[in-house]
């Protein structure tokens, strides 16, 4: 109950003090937060972190497939590759995406 009554008075002082700065406040918060985005600086960053993701995930896909093997319903792991083709990654003959 305690954490639901912090919530939802966070939520009500956060309503009135938006409310109180007004649209030429949020109008200052969206171009700063536009130009920070558009910062190369950010962008390469942002797109390493990403890259980066990419590869701990595909690491972590044959770990886990390694250790689990042949143990996960057939019905699963159709519902994998369905997600994946729905995604456009392509798959090799291992039914592993060539990523």
């Amino acid at each position: 109950m305690r954490y639901r009554l912090t919530f939802f008075a966070g939520l009500a002082l956060g309503y009135v003090l938006g409310t109180r700065a007004g649209r030429e406040r949020y109008e200052q918060l969206k171009k700063s937060a536009r130009r920070i985005a558009e910062n190369p600086a950010v962008r390469n960053t942002a797109e390493t972190a990403a890259q980066q993701g990419r590869v701990y995930a595909g690491k972590a896909f044959h770990t886990v497939s390694d250790k689990v093997g042949d143990r996960v319903p057939e019905s699963v792991a159709q519902r994998v590759r369905s997600l994946r083709n729905l995604n456009g990654t392509p798959e090799d003959d291992w039914g592993t995406s060539n990523t």
